[in-house]
């Protein structure tokens, strides 16, 4: 399978959107599947939860939703390895006291660089679903501008 996935990031090396979404169900090896990469490629895989919360704990509550984006940009650059950012734990996105839109900003960031992230939730019908319908961080979206990975077992 990672030979699968690096295939895959070789050729969107050319395409607008560089954005590789590891996409399937929970415990089926998503983040072994990353951490490999990242351990192939001399990289290192950013946990955006941690790293981007502890940022973002430092500054006052009010700051948080005004200063994501540009943390975010500053700890992308800092874990990207050359073109390449590999991030995992990105539920902290969806957190709408941030007031982002995880997707897009994941689409951003993949139009300077090839991203590869851990997508929380799944795959249905075509559409990117995070949450459930009625919870306050649900998001359906559809797959423009990203390149599914599915993953459907550990190996």
């Amino acid at each position: 399978m990672i030979a699968k996935l690096e295939q895959l990031i070789g050729e969107i090396r050319d395409i607008n959107s560089k954005l590789i979404l590891l996409v399937g169900c929970p415990g089926c090896g998503k983040t072994a599947l990353l951490a490999a990469l990242a351990n192939r490629r001399g990289s290192k895989v950013m946990n955006v939860g941690a790293v981007l919360g502890k940022r973002l704990a430092a500054l006052p509550q009010r700051q948080r939703a005004l200063q994501a984006n540009m943390v975010m940009r500053e700890l992308a650059d800092e874990y990207a390895r050359g073109d390449l950012l590999l991030l995992d734990n990105i539920e902290l996105l969806f957190d709408s006291a941030l007031k982002l839109d995880p997707l897009d900003l994941l689409k951003r960031h993949a139009h300077a660089r090839r991203v590869v992230a851990v997508w929380p939730g799944e795959l249905r019908d075509g559409r990117l679903i995070y949450a459930e319908i009625g919870h306050p961080e649900y998001q359906d979206y559809g797959l423009e501008g990203v390149v599914p990975f599915e993953i459907e077992s550990i190996g």
